[in-house]
């Protein structure tokens, strides 16, 4: 099946059903036949913002859903902190399948190729189309070379909403995973530095984000 086959599907919730069996078949590119299985998007139709980022991870690979790593828990720290509803968020990958190098029993993970982003283009821009966020988040270099169709500058963009030709806007910044990397005496300041940029998404959920963030408690 191709993502046009998976969008003639009059739902939407069940064309990207379809869509996300027919990306588990996909070998369009070498990493399909890697990986355990492919790792789809999920969230509702009508987001108020799909969220965006690389690939899956090793936790990702094995569980069939996205943001459930480290870096994804980061995510809904964040998420948390700002006062966001989880459940109006659809959060996805650019790139639908696990890239990875072996190191012992370790997976490690190997940033995609752009012949690998191009192929699991069609894949985003169907779940775009049937989605049909009110914005996109960007997270990391692929992300916003697939939305944007360009490379992006994530580091002088970031935190800058950027608009796609279809009018859509994405908002653009770090991975979470470049926070996990960083150097620990610094890992305050990036926090606060990525909690910025992604508090420009808020204008999407408030006044009720507003209202959350006043009850929310501290995070450690």
């Amino acid at each position: 099946m191709t993502p046009r086959d998976a969008r003639s599907t009059k739902s939407a919730p069940v064309a990207l059903h379809a869509m996300g069996e027919a990306t588990n078949a996909c070998r369009d590119c070498p990493l399909g036949a890697r990986a355990t299985q492919s790792v789809f998007g999920e969230g509702p139709v009508r987001a108020r913002l799909m969220v965006v980022g690389e690939q899956p991870g090793d936790k990702e690979d094995l569980q069939g859903r996205p943001f459930v790593g480290p870096a994804g828990r980061l995510f809904d720290r964040a998420v948390a902190e700002l006062g966001w509803s989880r459940d109006k968020l659809y959060v996805t990958n650019a790139v639908k399948h696990f890239k990875y190098e072996l190191r012992g029993k370790r997976r490690i993970h190997k940033t995609p190729a752009q012949r690998e982003a191009d192929a699991c283009l069609p894949w985003l821009e169907g779940e775009i189309g049937l989605v049909r966020p009110g914005a996109l988040l960007a997270l990391g270099g692929v992300a916003a070379r697939s939305l944007l169709g360009r490379h992006v500058a994530v580091t002088r963009e970031r935190g800058q909403w950027l608009a796609r030709e279809d009018g859509l806007r994405v908002l653009i910044t770090l991975h979470p995973s470049a926070l996990l990397r960083g150097d620990p005496a610094q890992r305050e300041a990036a926090w606060a530095a990525w909690l910025k940029d992604l508090a420009a998404a808020s204008e999407l959920f408030e006044p009720a984000a507003r209202e959350r963030r006043k009850r929310a408690p501290a995070l450690a």
